[in-house]
């Protein structure tokens, strides 16, 4: 193999693992950096944070190669993923599952350090990532299965900062399932066309033409539910004017995608990125402020 047989082969594993496309990443790492700033009340040491920040891409980056694994026969059919590496078979299924098991055993490795609980919660997290491409088949709003791939980063939080898994941890896992659900279907109706046409189940399909309004109430209720979390445990305004901003956002998402135009839709899942950010950044700043200091 030449240096440029090489070059290309790394860049087809690199767009399997979709590095190239951080959406992904952001969207996984947010709530567990909500967890894990909540976990450790605002002071988790740098040790965590490298290992729930790299243990996030390993772990995004594993479920992406499964899913196109379990996707590798529909995905040519669908105009938006059919010059992925598998789907064009410029990598081989043997590759596909060498290069997932590799990742998977790198995520393993990067938690060892932390306690037992912690180590067997990233079992069914595995679990959970793997099996969540082959749902599309059967369930009729896959996206909630998702929510729960997702949400898994949280309780490995607690029980890495606290070794254990308080109800405040499982209280987060489903406020933020609502908002998984709501922007993957945003993201599904952009392939619904295409969906409908090799019998894919998503959301955006179950939904049918109370797609929007069922985006905007999963929102609300995910805010909602931030609120309430905020409240028990006695976050300051700074973490609340966050959320008034995230609802702001909520509204231009809803601007986006009142109309169903594709490429909106694609606008307003990719925007969510910053309503994570926004909650982020006033969870931070809580902390910030009642600690008198960073670290």
């Amino acid at each position: 193999m030449n240096w440029t047989q090489l070059k290309q082969r790394l860049d087809d594993y690199e767009k399997l693992m979709r590095l190239d496309k951080p959406i992904g990443i952001l969207l996984l790492l947010w709530p567990t950096l909500w967890g894990l700033w909540i976990a450790a009340y605002g002071t988790p040491g740098w040790m965590l944070i490298w290992i729930f920040v790299f243990g996030t891409v390993l772990m995004r980056s594993a479920g992406c190669v499964i899913n196109d694994y379990a996707d590798r026969d529909i995905d040519p059919h669908v105009a938006r993923t059919k010059q992925r590496p598998l789907a064009a078979r410029r990598v081989t299924t043997k590759e596909t599952l060498l290069l997932a098991g590799t990742l998977s055993i790198c995520a393993f490795l990067l938690i060892w350090p932390l306690n037992a609980l912690t180590k067997w919660l990233s079992v069914p997290a595995l679990l959970l990532a793997a099996s969540y491409p082959f749902t599309k088949r059967f369930l009729a709003i896959p996206q909630a299965y998702l929510g729960i791939a997702f949400s898994f980063g949280i309780p490995m939080t607690f029980a890495a900062a606290q070794d254990r898994v308080p109800l405040l941890a499982w209280m987060l896992v489903l406020v933020n399932i609502f908002w998984v659900i709501a922007y993957d279907t945003a993201y599904a109706m952009v392939d619904r066309e295409d969906d409908l046409k090799i019998g894919i189940k998503t959301s955006a399909i179950t939904f049918g033409n109370k797609d929007v309004a069922a985006i905007v109430i999963c929102h609300l209720l995910f805010l909602a539910g931030m609120a309430v979390i905020g409240h028990l445990i006695r976050m300051s305004w700074v973490y609340y004017t966050c959320l008034g901003l995230a609802l702001a956002l909520v509204g231009y998402q809803y601007y986006l995608i009142k109309d169903r135009i594709p490429e909106r839709c694609f606008r307003a899942f990719l925007d969510n990125n910053w309503i994570g950010l926004t909650i982020f950044v006033g969870t931070f700043l809580h902390y910030l402020l009642i600690n008198k200091r960073f670290w």
